[in-house]
């Protein structure tokens, strides 16, 4: 399962610079009509994690993410602000927006959500768990590293290596040689049977610019590199025989009881 979370690019803001709400969008829309261009010509659907402010500025987007077969989730209301009205709140404005029965939810920066009031806001997974330990960011190393059930609601952790709990995000992507990111891949696909990984469309536009102030770790091959490096993900997997689905489809296709129950 690939998924990308469409957003307004305020990765910048992190790093002391701000950038212009038109660009912040911009940005976001380019690198999302890559993806899709990309996701098109291998014939893979995949799952969009979309703020509503990025939804309501780029509905086209939206409009062509449905049409062609793509799974449309819940991101937040937007990138920078949250409170838990927004798990409902962005659920019925992006249903409003798409057309679309929403069922994912997965918070801006993979931050912690209350599963309790995502299971009341009506969703059916929520996908916001980097299950490893990254100081200052995640604390998830003895939570489960797989699909699991809490507070109603399945809990669809992004995918890392077993045992060693590396995590197979998007940093890793950037900053690992492809050979070992893809040998990582390739025993956790083995191991679990299935991938969860996850990406942003701004990864695919030139973030090596002063105005952006990105740390290399964040700007290393992105733009034109990102989007070479990622047709070779999808061509290596696809000559492994590997099958794409949206996150919804995997988890109808299980028995919900046989997810196990962690409270």
């Amino acid at each position: 399962m690939l998924s990308f979370d469409i957003e307004e690019f305020d990765m910048p803001e992190e790093y002391g610079r701000s950038i212009s709400f038109e660009e912040k969008i911009d940005v976001s829309t380019k690198g999302t009509k890559i993806i899709l261009d990309l996701l098109k010509n291998h014939d893979i659907q995949a799952t969009f994690f979309s703020t509503v402010e990025f939804a309501k500025n780029a509905k086209a987007l939206i409009d062509r993410i449905n049409n062609e077969g793509h799974e449309l989730a819940s991101h937040g209301c937007f990138h920078s602000l949250f409170n838990d009205d927004h798990l409902a709140q962005s659920k019925i404005e992006l249903e409003k927006i798409s057309g679309q029965k929403i069922n994912g939810f997965r918070m801006p920066r993979m931050m912690n959500v209350n599963n309790k009031a995502a299971s009341q806001a009506g969703y059916q997974y929520n996908s916001s768990l980097n299950p490893v330990y990254l100081p200052g960011r995640y604390n998830n190393f003895f939570k489960p590293r797989t699909a699991f059930i809490a507070d109603s609601i399945i809990q669809f952790p992004a995918s890392a290596v077993p045992f060693v709990r590396f995590p197979l995000f998007w940093i890793s992507f950037h900053n690992l040689p492809m050979s070992l990111y893809k040998a990582a891949c390739s025993y956790t696909l083995s191991h679990d049977h299935y991938l969860n990984i996850y990406f942003h469309p701004w990864e695919f536009v030139d973030l090596a610019k002063d105005e952006y102030n990105l740390p290399k770790f964040v700007s290393k091959n992105s733009g034109k590199e990102m989007e070479e490096r990622f047709n070779s993900l999808l061509n290596w997997f696809k000559e492994r025989k590997a099958s794409f689905c949206t996150i919804t489809n995997y988890l109808n296709s299980r028995d919900r009881n046989e997810i196990p129950v962690y409270e």
